[in-house]
C-alpha cells in the first residue's frame, strides 16, 4: 500500500489517499493548538507519542471489543487506517471535574464524579464546537437514535476499559474526546485519536497534570509530561 496525494491537514495531523480506496495513512504532526487554534505552539516528539500511544490503545480497545478504525502502524508517526466518514459529535466523558466542566459550573476541579457523564458538541470549527444534546443532534440530521445509541455505549465502553488501565499505571482518567466514524458499510467504529493531547491525565498520588493542559495553561514541562505517560504506557505493554 502506497500513499498517494494528501486529503486534508488538521491541527494535529495530515491524511494521504493511498492505492487502498478503503484506507488513508494519518500523519501526526508536533503542532500544538488550544482554545480552538487561537493558542498555536509545537511540542517536540508529540506526534510519535500521540502516534504510537493511539495504536497501542486502539488495539488494547479492539481486545475489549470495540472496533476502531486502526489497521497497521507504519512508523513513529505514520499510521494505515480504515477510511471513514466522520461523524460530527465530538463525544466528552468525564470522571472527575476539570477544565469547561468547572468553568461552566463554577465547580472546583478535582470531584470524583459517582457515576461518569457524558456531553456532545458539534464538530464545528467555524461554530467553536458548541455544546449540543441528543435531541439538537437529530434535528440537525448529525446521527440517527440507534447510531447515538451505539456512540454512547461504545464511548462508556472505552472509558470502562482505560479508566483501569491507566489508573494501573498509577494515573487518573480524569477526562477525554472522542470521535467516531463510518466505514463504508455504515458500521461504526471509534475513530481519531487517544493522546494527552485528547484526554486529561493526572499522576493519581500527586495529582499533577500529564497532558496538553500544560500547554494550554503555560504550565511549563509539556514535554516531560507527555513523555511520562508514554514511558508508563511503554513500561506495561
Amino acid at each position: 500500500m502506497e500513499k498517494t496525494v494528501q486529503l486534508y491537514e488538521g491541527k494535529a495531523k495530515k491524511v494521504y489517499a493511498t492505492t487502498d480506496e478503503n484506507c488513508v495513512i494519518v500523519d501526526y504532526k508536533d503542532d500544538a493548538t488550544a482554545f480552538n487554534g487561537l493558542k498555536k505552539g509545537t511540542i517536540a516528539g508529540k506526534g510519535s507519542i500521540n502516534n504510537r500511544m493511539t495504536n497501542m490503545m486502539m488495539q488494547l480497545l479492539e481486545k475489549e471489543g470495540v472496533p476502531t478504525h486502526f489497521v497497521e502502524e507504519l512508523s513513529d508517526r505514520e499510521t494505515v487506517v480504515k477510511k471513514v466518514s466522520i461523524i460530527p459529535l465530538e463525544v466528552i466523558i468525564r470522571n472527575i471535574s476539570a477544565g469547561s466542566f468547572s468553568k461552566r459550573y463554577g465547580v472546583q476541579e478535582g470531584i470524583v464524579f459517582e457515576q461518569p457523564t457524558i456531553e456532545f458538541s458539534y464538530k464545528n470549527d467555524d461554530l467553536g464546537d458548541p455544546l449540543i444534546n441528543e435531541y439538537h443532534a437529530l434535528a440537525l440530521k448529525i446521527a440517527t437514535r440507534e447510531e447515538i445509541d451505539t456512540i454512547k455505549a461504545m464511548a462508556f465502553k472505552v472509558n470502562e476499559v482505560m479508566k483501569t488501565f491507566f489508573k494501573g499505571l498509577g494515573i487518573d482518567l480524569v477526562d477525554f474526546k472522542l470521535e467516531f466514524g463510518k466505514v463504508a458499510d455504515g458500521t461504526i467504529v471509534l475513530a481519531d485519536e487517544i493522546s494527552p493531547d485528547t484526554c486529561r491525565f493526572w499522576d493519581s498520588e500527586t495529582h499533577e497534570k500529564l497532558d496538553k493542559d500544560r500547554f494550554r495553561r503555560d504550565l511549563g514541562g509539556v514535554e516531560d509530561a507527555y513523555q511520562e505517560v508514554f514511558k508508563r504506557l511503554t513500561g506495561n505493554m
